[in-house]
């Protein structure tokens, strides 16, 4: 990529590993089936952008801005979310592999995870307001601290939430995932 700004351009079936795509802007852009194995985004720009079946695991994004961004069918692994910048973060997750990924003390309110892994992510600090967990799989996630008021978790499984140690009002819970609601209770639930 030689460039420094590209806008309404479509990136399709291309191997960017290993390389360094730094301090650029991308506007309006689609990534189809793209492998970033081992590029560095950080300081770069993407407003409105998507990125559909892409292979972005341990991609540093340093300092980036995630403005509108929509994620599809993309392998996240390890992505350190929390080291975007916070203004405009914007982000929407469908069917995307996200385990171990840091969203720590970030605020990624109304943001939407459709049919995600997103095991053991990190969401411990952050602001999850109004968020929507939608057929995501949350086993041993962190959530410690973190402000989940009205998060929608009805088909959401597997995760473990401390009412004391998190602010839960207005959250959306099926009734049969209130085991994860008290886990630390140690209680049989039949």
């Amino acid at each position: 990529m030689d460039l420094d700004f590209y806008q309404d351009e479509i990136f399709e079936k291309r191997s960017f590993s290993g390389q360094e795509i730094r301090n650029k802007e991308f506007e309006n852009c689609v990534f189809q089936q793209c492998d970033f194995t081992e590029s560095n985004f950080s300081g770069n720009r993407f407003t409105d952008c998507t990125f559909t079946g892409c292979n972005m695991a341990l991609v540093p994004l340093n300092r980036s801005v995630l403005n509108g961004v929509t994620f599809r069918d993309c392998k996240l692994i390890g992505v350190n979310f929390t080291a975007c910048e916070s203004s405009m973060f914007s982000v929407s997750f469908q069917a995307c592999k996200l385990d171990f990924a840091l969203f720590s003390n970030k605020k990624i309110i109304k943001t939407l995870f459709s049919k995600c892994s997103l095991k053991s992510v990190d969401f411990s600090g952050s602001i999850l307001t109004g968020s929507h967990f939608q057929e995501c799989d949350l086993e041993n996630a962190i959530f410690s601290q973190t402000k989940l008021d009205q998060v929608n978790f009805l088909t959401a499984y597997n995760f473990t939430i401390d009412p004391e140690q998190n602010l839960v009002k207005k959250a959306r819970f099926s009734s049969e995932s209130l085991a994860g609601l008290l886990r630390k209770y140690d209680l049989k639930i039949e």
